[in-house]
């Protein structure tokens, strides 16, 4: 198979692919990441319960974040040279035989943290690949003026996974254990992989940015750090987006320990399934606009709400005020992540995205990694020693957030949030990434609906809504 060539002749400059092309790989990718949250779910609850411990389950995540984000620049030039889609469909599928050795791990009784780091970091290692792939494909499968629709799909396929794996992983624990969770997102990845081959992908545009670009794999490699360091804007979007990711990193962990220090398993799990459909509702109303100006702003003021957000479920263990609370902060976080997506998308040239996705995906989530390191250390010899209802020195903390290790999670929660709005505030005032749209002019080559004549017409009645953390 030679990768190298292209899936069709389509060329985006004067006709691009119908609509339905990006809702059969859309509607694939949504399936396999519900899978996908499936297993974050029930193999974060048995982590945390079998060890006890923030830093086993932080070290579980670790493995499958690192990897991706050391491997992204090599990853992203191997995909603008590699046929898009190929890369997917292999990406998916090696991901699901991964899985797939978990779910004979525990069938086996001879499943381990060590088992589940190692499986974790090859499956982090593949999304290198496939996510900058799926980024740079959607370019071409939909006219820029629906860009910020396609970005909010994306994010309501994410929802959706984070919505329906709480819920359905609960039960299947209960009633199948962790290897029938399992078992459920192997299937979900056969579902990715059909939806990829019965499509085609159109090939992208040369342009003068990409002619530059070419060289050895190392020269396109570091050429994605060198596009953004020459636009001001674009690389203070991505500090930005670093420091957001600071505050995801730590999420993770602390949330499942800190619910799990009050309520049950299924509590958490439908306390996340609530919470969780701010996400759905957020990516359906930012699925069904085209927002072309006014990017910047709109993810500033969502980054806001989010900080806001978590503060308060730091001062609150009322399982009410906390779903409130986290259905208000998901809500927003698909605007954040469709308009963040969508300036890229309008702004980079389409056969250099794959290198420039790549180190964007690099730049902006090398913070996941450190948030996994320093969040367990945080919270088992700062925050909770700090609560401990036998002595601490937290004593007018201790009058705000109380006593214990919901306390102390809590305090960790308020601290989040309270550095998430002032990074927010002081992101804005910088002149390059508040004017980053007027600044930086829109690429050339990209495909419109003006362009696309009678398909633009035909799908101009498709409507986007009914139907996916990345900066």
């Amino acid at each position: 198979m030679d990768t190298t060539t292209s899936d069709s002749t389509l060329n985006t400059g004067d006709q691009r692919p119908p609509f339905r092309t990006f809702l059969i790989v859309w509607f694939g990718q949504l399936v396999s990441l519900v899978g996908s949250s499936l297993t974050w779910f029930g193999l974060s609850v048995w982590v945390f319960l079998e060890t006890g411990s923030v830093t086993a389950l932080s070290m579980m995540l670790l493995a499958g974040t690192l990897p991706r984000i050391l491997l992204s620049p090599i990853a992203g030039a191997y995909v603008d040279r590699w046929n898009r889609r190929w890369v997917m469909i292999i990406s998916d599928a090696l991901t699901g035989l991964g899985t797939l050795v978990i779910v004979v791990a525990f069938l086996t009784d001879s499943i381990s943290l060590g088992v589940l780091i190692v499986v974790g970091a090859f499956a982090s290692a593949l999304q290198a690949f496939q996510w900058p792939a799926y980024q740079a494909s959607t370019t071409l499968l939909v006219p820029k003026e629906r860009y910020s629709q396609a970005s909010g799909m994306v994010q309501m396929a994410e929802a959706a996974g984070q919505l329906v794996a709480p819920f359905l992983g609960g039960v299947l624990l209960a009633f199948g254990g962790v290897a029938t969770l399992l078992a459920v997102d192997v299937v979900t990845f056969f579902v990715a992989v059909i939806s990829l081959l019965i499509v085609r992908f159109p090939e992208p545009p040369a342009s003068a940015v990409g002619e530059e670009a070419g060289g050895s794999i190392w020269k396109e490699a570091a050429f994605g750090f060198r596009y953004v360091w020459h636009r001001h804007g674009l690389l203070a979007l991505l500090v930005f987006f670093a420091g957001l990711n600071l505050t995801f990193g730590m999420i993770s962990p602390i949330f499942v320990a800190y619910m799990l220090s009050f309520t049950s398993e299924a509590a958490m799990g439908t306390v996340l399934s609530l919470g969780s459909m701010g996400m759905l509702v957020g990516s359906i109303v930012a699925s069904a606009w085209k927002v072309t100006t006014g990017r910047v702003r709109g993810i500033m003021a969502a980054s806001l709400v989010l900080g806001t957000m978590l503060l308060i479920i730091g001062l609150s263990q009322w399982v009410v005020v906390i779903v409130v609370s986290l259905f208000g902060g998901m809500l927003v976080v698909p605007f954040a992540t469709a308009l963040s997506q969508s300036i890229w998308m309008s702004k980079v040239e389409p056969d250099v995205q794959g290198r420039v996705f790549a180190t964007r995906s690099m730049i902006a989530q090398f913070t996941q990694p450190i948030a996994l390191v320093l969040v367990g250390p945080l919270a088992e010899f700062v925050f909770l020693p700090l609560f401990g209802e036998d002595g601490g020195s937290g004593g007018f903390l201790k009058g705000i957030f109380g006593t214990g290790e919901s306390a102390g999670y809590g305090a960790m929660f308020f601290c989040i949030g309270a550095y998430t709005i002032v990074m927010t505030l002081l992101s804005y005032s910088y002149p390059p990434l508040r004017n980053l749209e007027r600044d930086i002019p829109d690429a050339v080559g990209l495909p419109s609906e003006e362009a696309s004549g009678a398909n633009a017409g035909a799908d101009a009645g498709v409507t986007t809504v009914g139907g996916l953390p990345e900066a």
